[in-house]
């Protein structure tokens, strides 16, 4: 059942935040619709735990571009530095050995509350993080100072593998229902996981202090959530095949392609350097025309809020802008890579890719 006003007493909506927060391995968890967007969870989780002249730290080099306002606004919109929250950040880097030592010198000559950590490549074409790496960080910053925050954006990486970031020792972790749990049913969302205390800061972040999570109305909403994580593992494995087909045909066709085909995967992206941004548009394009709505659209590139770069974004997707979907995008940079992540029934998905390789060829 859903609820209107105030939301009070909403079972269904305390027992989604209980299902999420047992499947994550987790004490406690926040799901909302009022979350819009991948980016606003993570927000919300970062001015929940943060206070004036706290300091956060990424190891994984700079945040995803849609967080770059969040941290640093120019127009004091209410950033984390307008709070005098300072967010630093370390490059990710393969060796072990140089990175967990940048790591240590990074805290050893700083006190962080929170040590950011995002799972997924983001625009750039670095590994993807598996949970046995997260793990290591975890062990590493922990050892340094056992009180930090390990907070974890766990977008588009979200059951691609046996166990999540909060069952080794995450104290929070992130995430969009458009993309992995909402499983391609959910229409909007977001979710936050972990710790009890935490989650009810975030949930005063995102309410207000002395509600957090005992209001919200679910709208009716709650079955295409419970239905979202049911289905999830299926789309992401869907997700996964569909991210496997597109580098082998594109490996096939000479082109660079990270992960290649048979390297394991922690998250369901799959990009491939397409080097001039022709063949960014082209593959994009043909994302879109063989998508089951829009497929008539034509994408072009533009400057999408909270991205430096202008865009170009190919979605025809049941649910607008649905990463779950096959969809594919990329900013019109050097080497003009695309991202292309979803697919929520391979068979279909193979089109997408199909008509991308197809346009490439053709060009």
């Amino acid at each position: 059942m859903g609820s209107t006003g105030y939301g009070y007493n909403d079972r269904g909506r305390d027992k989604l935040d209980e299902v999420y927060a047992k499947i994550f391995g987790a004490e406690d968890a926040l799901v909302r619709s009022s979350i819009v967007s991948g980016t606003h969870a993570l927000t919300v989780a970062l001015f929940g735990v943060l206070r004036p002249f706290d300091k956060a730290l990424s190891v994984t080099g700079k945040p995803y571009d849609t967080l770059n306002d969040v941290i640093n606004s120019k127009n004091n919109f209410g950033s984390l530095h307008d709070f005098k929250i300072d967010f630093d950040y370390t490059e990710y880097d393969k060796n072990d050995k140089i990175y967990f030592r940048n790591i240590k010198n990074k805290m050893n000559s700083e006190k962080y509350k929170v040590i950011y950590i995002q799972r997924s490549r983001g625009y750039t074409l670095r590994d993807s993080l598996s949970v046995a790496k997260i793990k290591k960080i975890i062990s590493c910053v922990k050892e340094i100072d056992p009180n930090v925050i390990v907070m974890v954006d766990n977008c588009y990486g979200e059951f691609t593998e046996k166990e999540e970031p909060t069952e080794v020792g995450a104290n929070l972790i992130i995430g969009s229902l458009i993309k992995n749990p909402g499983g391609g049913i959910a229409p909007t969302g977001g979710y936050i996981a972990g710790e009890k205390q935490l989650i009810e800061k975030c949930a005063c972040r995102l309410t207000c202090p002395g509600i957090g999570k005992e209001i919200g109305a679910t709208l009716g909403i709650n079955r295409e959530f419970f239905m979202g994580i049911y289905n999830a593992p299926h789309a992401v494995s869907e997700a996964l095949k569909t991210a496997i087909f597109t580098a082998a045909i594109f490996e096939i066709m000479g082109y660079e392609v990270f992960p290649k085909y048979n390297d394991d995967r922690c998250d369901i992206v799959q990009s491939v350097v397409l080097r001039s941004p022709e063949a960014l548009i082209d593959f994009c394009r043909g994302i879109q025309q063989g998508s089951p709505i829009d497929s008539f659209v034509l994408p072009e590139p533009w400057s999408m809020p909270g991205y430096d770069d202008q865009v170009i974004m190919a979605a025809g997707a049941f649910t607008l802008g649905s990463s779950i979907e096959l969809s594919a995008d990329g900013p019109l940079r050097d080497p003009y890579a695309v991202w292309v992540q979803g697919g929520l029934n391979f068979y279909t998905a193979q089109i997408g890719i199909l008509f991308a390789a197809e346009k490439i060829i053709n060009q």
